[in-house]
Parts: structure tokens; sequence; C-alpha cells
């Protein structure tokens, strides 16, 4: 805690409902991650609760309806692990590409292997990516500067002319 804040309580994991009631109870804003669940008993326990903050990219740990009725707006920071989510995969993705993980293995082995053999690029590879939302779209871009071809598929269209269609080839990643 910052020298001059005296009034906010830190809770290193997650509490269970009763916990999490006597802590919110004279509560004036929560915030809280993916772990902490808020359902209507533990919310109508804070009664001086004005908002809650989920530091996490969803809502879904917050009975939305219970603190709607209670007037409570609930907010959340869906864009605070997009870029590090899409980072992540893309250098997972480059990793299997190059057999990182057999040759990690082969090497604690005892085993040096020199051959670039199994080992590829990604520039010229099909990616394809279910859902083109906030990561799926940074994923995207990352990939296509790698020179991938970048294929996706939404429940949403996010093109104006519609959403990507089957490649007419069969080749895969």
């Amino acid at each position: 805690m910052q020298p001059g804040y005296t009034n906010i309580e830190f809770h290193k994991g997650a509490l269970d409902d009763e916990q999490l009631k006597e802590s919110i109870r004279d509560a004036h804003f929560i915030g809280l991650r993916s772990r902490t669940h808020l359902t209507e008993d533990v919310i109508n326990a804070a009664e001086k609760l004005v908002a809650i903050g989920c530091f996490c990219i969803g809502t879904n740990q917050v009975d939305l309806d219970a603190a709607a009725k209670r007037g409570i707006p609930v907010f959340n920071a869906p864009f605070s692990n997009t870029r590090s989510v899409a980072e992540l995969v893309i250098g997972e993705l480059l990793l299997l590409l190059r057999g990182v993980p057999e040759a990690n293995a082969k090497a604690h082995r005892g085993v040096w292997n020199k051959l670039a053999a199994g080992s590829f690029e990604a520039r010229g590879k099909k990616l394809g990516i279910i859902g083109y939302g906030h990561i799926g779209t940074q994923l995207g871009i990352l990939a296509e500067s790698l020179g991938m071809y970048v294929y996706f598929y939404d429940i949403e269209n996010k093109l104006p002319l519609g959403n990507a269609t089957r490649p007419a080839g069969t080749a895969s990643f």
C-alpha cells in the first residue's frame, strides 16, 4: 500500500463468501480479479457499494443482475492483457514451428542436434483464428507482420464483405 492511503484493503488471494461479505461490508468500491466471485448475497452485504471494477477481461464473476438491481455499475478492463496474450501465442507458435520443445528435451538428455530438419519459418504459413475479437485481431496483425496468411472466423461480421471462407488448399499449419 502506498503512503497516504489508509482506507484500501488488499487481499492476495480470493476470499470465500463469508470472508468477502465481512471485508466489503463498508466498502464503497470493489476492485477484483477473476477468482473472486460476487454473488447476489455478497453484493447485498455491501450496503455502501457504489461500483465494482473487474480488473480482468470479463465480468462473469459478478452477478450482474444483482448489481443492476442495486444500481451498481460494473466495469472491466477488456484490453488489459490483449497484446500480451497475442504475443504469447506468437511466441509459442514460433517455438512449435522451430521444434524447440523437442530440441530442448533432447538437449537436457545430452543430445545436441544441430540440424534444422523439422524446423520451419512462420513466413508463408496459414494461421486460422477462431474468434476475431480484441485478442484475435492483435494476433492476426502480429502473424501478418511475420508473413503469415491469416484466416479467421467470428460469429460477428468483421469485414465489409463478411468473414473469411475456407481456403482452397488443404495445406495446414
